[in-house]
């Protein structure tokens, strides 16, 4: 009897030194896995607040630079025609070619002109609006273009793909989208918090944080929707590109038929409409059609591009004009595409909220603030649980440490 007693102890022992060891082992891997994790924590907070950014670049630029605000000179003055700003670009900037004229979505802005100068180089120029002042002029490559670029693919340069940094930040939607997923199923009622939203403040880091992060979410659950399913898109656009798979309709672009360019002596302007004329042709045919840039040939076989939003505002329509006879040689309409390109077209500006002027921009702020938020507050949450699971585990391992000396 006494001889089962003592033999039945060891076992015991041994049994709980073996839980005791594998417990110990989950809780490592479990403290490992945090500490890897936490990269892409960081990775995620630094495209959601590069992405914050890049939102309002414009606008940043426009606080920062006067070059850029379109600054009207009286109350009643009206707006330039492009044949007028095509007249002013040339007298100020004599021997310059126009490429392209855009108007921004954004009245406060100064025209976007794409210039070549007679010794190759290009620059943009800000044009007032009003005057047809050349109000100042920037490289190709400038803080919006920086700040969307860092942001969408890390800087890295493109080349006959897409670089790798596109498929890095575009990646981040799968777990974008499964965390919006998981979070709605693991946080039960949480519509509670629209109606009666808590933040604990007196009550430690734990229970703030943990507060932020779920108020933050609930909050940003339209936003997060939108942001996972464009950057999917993103995802799948450079795996299709890559492999050369097109879904477009738009069939090849248009040129000018050899019998409609004009023959002049050599040296001698072609007879062209104008741009102005151009815009009256394409208002004429599609009324509904509001044009906000114009591209002009850089051959003599281009057409005019004049492009623009209509009834539907994600997807600009386009008009290509014969620069000679001012014939209409195509029109690509929102009805003129697929269904799948419809929805495909979409995804850029509702991942940019560039379509519908300041306001929207600001919207898209705010989330995206929110959205960081959200980002910066489970990033502290699971840092702190993974640094007091890393104290405990030094802590018991040291305990067992003394203890096997202390029997030694």
């Amino acid at each position: 009897m006494s001889r089962g007693g003592t033999t039945s102890a060891p076992r015991t022992a041994g049994v709980n030194g073996t839980a005791s060891r594998k417990t110990s082992g989950a809780r490592l891997w479990f403290v490992i896995h945090g500490w890897l994790a936490l990269p892409i924590w960081a990775f995620l907070f630094f495209v959601c607040l590069t992405g914050s950014i890049a939102t309002v670049s414009q606008e940043i630029m426009w606080l920062a630079s006067p070059m850029e605000r379109a600054n009207a000179p009286t109350n009643d003055a009206r707006l330039l025609g492009y044949d007028e700003i095509l007249a002013a670009v040339e007298r100020e900037v004599p021997g310059a070619r126009v490429r392209f004229i855009s108007r921004p979505v954004k009245s406060i802005f100064a025209l976007g002109v794409q210039v070549t100068r007679p010794d190759g180089s290009s620059a943009k120029l800000f044009v007032n609006p009003y005057t047809g002042v050349v109000q100042g002029e920037q490289g190709t490559f400038d803080f919006r273009d920086f700040t969307r670029a860092l942001h969408g693919w890390l800087l890295m340069p493109f080349d006959s793909s897409f670089p790798i940094g596109w498929y890095f930040v575009s990646a981040l939607s799968v777990p974008l989208l499964g965390s919006l997923i998981t979070g709605i199923v693991v946080y039960k009622r949480f519509w509670r918090a629209y109606l009666q939203p808590r933040l604990r403040i007196g009550k430690g880091k734990r229970i703030f944080w943990g507060d932020l992060h779920r108020l933050a979410g609930v909050w940003s659950i339209p936003f997060i929707a939108i942001m996972a399913v464009t950057a999917s898109w993103f995802l799948i656009q450079a795996i299709l590109s890559d492999n050369h798979i097109s879904i477009s309709t738009a069939g090849v672009p248009p040129v000018v038929a050899r019998t409609d360019v004009p023959v002049v002596a050599e040296g001698a302007p072609a007879p062209r409409i104008t741009l102005g004329q151009a815009a009256e042709i394409v208002h004429a045919q599609l009324p509904d059609l509001e044009p906000s840039f114009v591209e002009l040939p850089d051959s003599a076989y281009g057409q005019i591009s004049v492009g623009g939003r209509g009834n539907y505002p994600l997807i600009f329509e386009t008009v290509e004009v014969n620069p000679y006879n001012g014939k209409v040689e195509r029109a690509r309409r929102v009805s003129d595409r697929s269904a799948l390109e419809l929805v495909t077209g979409s995804m850029r500006p509702l991942h940019t909220g560039d379509f519908a002027g300041v306001w929207l921009k600001l919207i898209y702020l705010l989330f995206g603030l929110t959205l960081t938020t959200l980002v910066f507050s489970g990033m502290m949450v699971w840092t702190r649980r993974t640094a007091i699971e890393t104290v405990k585990i030094v802590r018991d391992r040291r305990h067992v440490r003394l203890g096997l000396e202390a029997t030694e």
